[in-house]
């Protein structure tokens, strides 16, 4: 569980079990097909929210169908990919808009920071991860920078997580993606070098071969503002607004130091955009500026976390202590 502060609800819904998604194929020559080829026309330049046009004679083909609306010069997306993009996605018969990063829910232009960062969706290629897997496996191979039109049948590209959004099987989907960036890292990875031992009141660390072990100090009170320490200094490039982050945390609340999650031991490392309010305030604040390398020590206050709101079992008005290496951004 990502210590997400509010979350892309569609995507959310679109993320279901790797075991039961087909990998879809393109093609963009439009050969093996199985019908005439798209039935939407996209338009608009990369970076800017496309148009798309539905021409509600034609019917949607069996087969996924990929077309390479603009080629991008960037590196050239892998499996396993930690990919950031802007992505348009709809129905073809309702019209309907599943993921939109251009516009808000209300429909309003998504909100920028001031670096000019908005809200993306982080996902990867060819992996189970906050899409299903079936709709970015026709993203390798393409180039970061590049708009591509995926074309099919909700239970082709969706799978069970069709039903979730109100769509049977054979209805058309259309997503169109901007791949604004991409990294390659080891989702079993973790930061090295030599760790600071921690500062008066600061929880207790030691690193096992599960990950930290946190230590409560014994008899302390939370402190009441946020307060962090970097344990490990890392050369990598520095974090900033908008970025992918990949890490490798774990949480424990400072009432009982009880472990709430770790991507530790789920034992693959977890991937979200920082600085746009997709996570917890404690983590944007904290994490913009840090480096690709770094070993962090959190502790957030209520107000820096989930307030006076119970989220996953955690109980409301928890200060939280969280261990975070930064292993990737994008």
């Amino acid at each position: 569980m990502i210590p997400t502060q509010r979350a892309h609800r569609l995507v959310a819904a679109l993320a279901v079990p790797a075991l039961f998604l087909t990998a879809a194929c393109g093609s963009e020559s439009g050969e093996d097909k199985g019908g005439d080829g798209p039935v939407a026309t996209v338009s608009g330049k990369s970076g800017e929210q496309p148009e798309i046009e539905i021409d509600e004679e034609a019917a949607v083909a069996e087969e996924t169908v990929v077309e390479v609306l603009a080629e991008g010069d960037g590196a050239e997306v892998a499996e396993g990919d930690y990919l950031r993009m802007d992505v348009l996605a709809t129905t073809v018969e309702q019209g309907a808009e599943l993921v939109n990063t251009w516009r808000t829910t209300e429909g309003e232009p998504s909100q920028e920071t001031e670096d000019g960062a908005k809200p993306q969706v982080i996902a990867q290629a060819n992996v189970e991860s906050s899409l299903p897997q079936a709709v970015t496996q026709p993203l390798i191979g393409q180039q970061v920078g590049s708009r591509v039109q995926i074309e099919g049948q909700a239970g082709e590209l969706l799978g069970p997580a069709a039903q979730q959004v109100g769509l049977s099987e054979d209805d058309g989907v259309v997503w169109v993606f901007d791949i604004v960036a991409s990294a390659q890292v080891d989702p079993a990875g973790s930061v090295e070098g030599e760790q600071a031992d921690s500062e008066d009141g600061m929880p207790a660390v030691e690193i096992g071969d599960g990950g930290p072990e946190i230590t409560i100090p014994e008899g302390e009170d939370p402190p009441e503002e946020l307060r962090e320490q970097l344990l490990v200094e890392g050369d990598g490039p520095e974090v900033t607004d908008g970025q992918a982050l990949v890490v490798q945390y774990t949480g424990v609340t400072w009432a009982d130091g009880e472990v709430f999650d770790s991507s530790w031991e789920r034992e693959s490392a977890s991937a979200f955009q920082i600085g746009t309010g997709s996570v917890v305030a404690g983590w944007d604040e904290t994490l913009v500026g840090k480096k690709v390398g770094d070993r962090v020590l959190l502790v957030l206050p209520p107000d820096m976390a989930y307030g006076d709101q119970e989220n996953g079992g955690i109980p409301a008005g928890s200060t939280l202590v969280f261990v975070v290496d930064i292993i990737g951004a994008a």
